[in-house]
């Protein structure tokens, strides 16, 4: 991703709430898509990939939970990062929204100042590559710079954007354990307004992201306390 203001695509079916984005987001510099339908989002990112998508939950037709799933299931879109916008506001909500594939979620209603925070929150965290080049752990290889993942055969394991961060965090400090807490400080960042189940949902994407490489067992739970990735168990 590019250092210039994001490309947002704002995906929610009331007009009101829209416009209200859209007239937050230009006025800080960014650059505003909408669609008010899951066909209508899929049309505008054929035509103009964004950078990160804003995207309703509850909307008539393809929700934005079943649109999430298809963005992630395809290769062109798979690491858009993705902001839920919705009113639903249990845990389990919560929980069902980043297992689907979400960076973050905002509740409704939230301040057009709380939604730049995040935008620009997870878009950093998006574009920050690392040119040290590679780290290797086990018959894991991730590199910085391409921002992929090889297993022991060289062959590319597929994973979202935050299970990426993780890894990345995890390989770059083999053998300490961290708790949730500084999980989330350090890859999401000390200002992210996240709970600390939200690490319990990305590590058991990335235990799944890592299976095929026979991985998975290098990502270690420490009982009463949080995680820690050994690569030499």
């Amino acid at each position: 991703m590019s250092t210039n203001p994001p490309n947002v695509l704002v995906v929610d079916d009331e007009e009101a709430i829209r416009d209200m984005i859209r007239f937050a987001l230009e006025k800080a510099g960014m650059a505003v898509q909408l669609a008010s339908s899951a066909q209508e989002a899929l049309e505008r990112i054929s035509e103009t990939r964004p950078d990160i998508i804003l995207l309703d939950w509850m909307m008539p037709g393809v929700s934005g939970l079943e649109l999430t799933r298809r963005l992630r299931r395809d290769a062109f879109t798979e690491d858009i990062p993705i902001i839920m916008l919705t009113a639903r506001v249990t845990e389990d909500d919560k929980v069902a929204g980043l297992e689907a594939g979400t960076d973050d979620y905002v509740v409704k209603p939230f301040s057009p100042r709380e939604l730049l925070a995040r935008i620009r929150a997870v878009t950093r965290r998006s574009s920050a590559v690392d040119e040290g080049g590679r780290l290797t752990e086990g018959d894991l290889t991730l590199d910085t710079v391409s921002r992929r993942v090889l297993d022991g055969r060289g062959d590319e394991l597929r994973m979202g954007p935050t299970e990426y961060r993780l890894l990345e965090f995890f390989m770059g400090h083999p053998g300490r354990a961290y708790s949730r807490s500084q999980i989330l400080d350090h890859v999401w960042g000390a200002n992210a307004y996240l709970e600390e189940r939200t690490v319990d949902v990305h590590i058991r994407r990335l235990r799944k992201a890592l299976e095929p490489a026979g991985a998975s067992k290098y990502l270690q739970t420490v009982r009463g306390h949080g995680y820690r990735f050994l690569a030499d168990d």
